[in-house]
């Protein structure tokens, strides 16, 4: 009987799911298929040998334990949730105060041309970002010029100081992904009813009161799915970036898991530890991503699953 049903809903939506074929395969070459390769952390992997025919360790959470008894690995750990905690505090709201203003703007044109100048960013290249911080960081730089100005000090070297590194790769972060990330926030305000609007008005609701009564409440879960999408990757950050910020005197606060297995992997050729690494850092993803859906669910019964 369910056979029968699952062939029927197949006749019925047959051109449907031939259009997903193509996001399915890509999900299965690219996210399901690189799966295989995780046995390498299990190995003393051999390139000549092969990912099945290279040894298993011994024992076998070798790899993992050499991480932890590493001397960098609490301090590579601590940078990379810090960083990512900061950024999430900072970053996060920024998209959602910025498609609530955006919203209250009715024109056409200009609120076109806010949106096209606020999503170009997202489409620079880092390596690009970092050019651009590190010229106007510069001891000779703009930020330099108005900080020697105004308080006559020597120049301060921005990029290479420890202490300005968070900030530099915050700042440069909203500047980069606020206009990009508050798409889903202005396609939700999108699809608030304009009877919502009209009654406010009407009732004499100045516009602060009508974001703060109507949007805000109508777009919460929206916010709170994707909070929970962002904490839950809280130690995955791109090593690109961070990468190309590094200097060999902020590397105690910039040095992140994402660097460190791609300086281990890929540079030193240690295939096994990396691999092994890369693996601790997708399950603490996991585990954290259910605590806090978990959370979410109790608190404001709202969640991803």
């Amino acid at each position: 009987m369910r056979t029968e049903k699952i062939k029927k809903l197949i006749r019925r939506n047959w051109r449907l799911y031939v259009l997903m074929l193509p996001a399915l395969a890509w999900v299965i070459v690219f996210a399901y298929t690189p799966m295989y390769g995780l046995l390498i952390a299990f190995k003393d992997y051999n390139a000549k040998l092969g990912i099945l025919g290279s040894p298993f360790a011994e024992p076998v959470f070798k790899h993992f334990m050499s991480f932890f008894k590493t001397s960098i690995a609490a301090n590579v750990i601590k940078n990379t949730v810090v960083l990512s905690l900061l950024t999430i505090l900072i970053s996060f709201p920024v998209p959602v105060i910025f498609a609530l203003l955006l919203n209250q703007i009715k024109k056409g044109k200009r609120r076109k041309v806010i949106q096209t100048i606020s999503y170009a960013p997202y489409f620079v290249s880092n390596v690009v970002v970092v050019s651009i911080i590190s010229v106007i960081c510069a001891p000779s730089g703009f930020i330099n010029i108005i900080l020697q100005h105004f308080t006559g000090g020597a120049p301060v070297y921005l990029t290479s100081r420890p202490e300005y590194f968070r900030m530099l790769y915050i700042i440069s972060n909203i500047w980069q992904t606020m206009g990009f990330n508050a798409i889903v926030y202005i396609a939700a305000l999108s699809g608030i009813s304009q009877d919502y609007y009209e009654a406010a008005i009407m009732d004499g609701a100045t516009k602060f009161q009508r974001i703060r009564y109507i949007d805000i409440p109508l777009i919460w879960p929206t916010v709170i799915i994707m909070l929970i999408l962002s904490v839950g990757n809280i130690m995955s950050i791109g090593y690109e970036k961070v990468y190309l910020m590094q200097s060999g005197t902020n590397t105690s606060v910039s040095e992140i898991i994402s660097t460190y297995v791609y300086k281990t992997g890929l540079q030193n050729a240690q295939f096994s530890f990396a691999t092994a690494v890369g693996m601790f850092n997708a399950v603490v993803n996991f585990t954290v991503l259910l605590i806090v859906n978990r959370v979410a669910k109790r608190t404001t019964d709202i969640s991803i699953i």
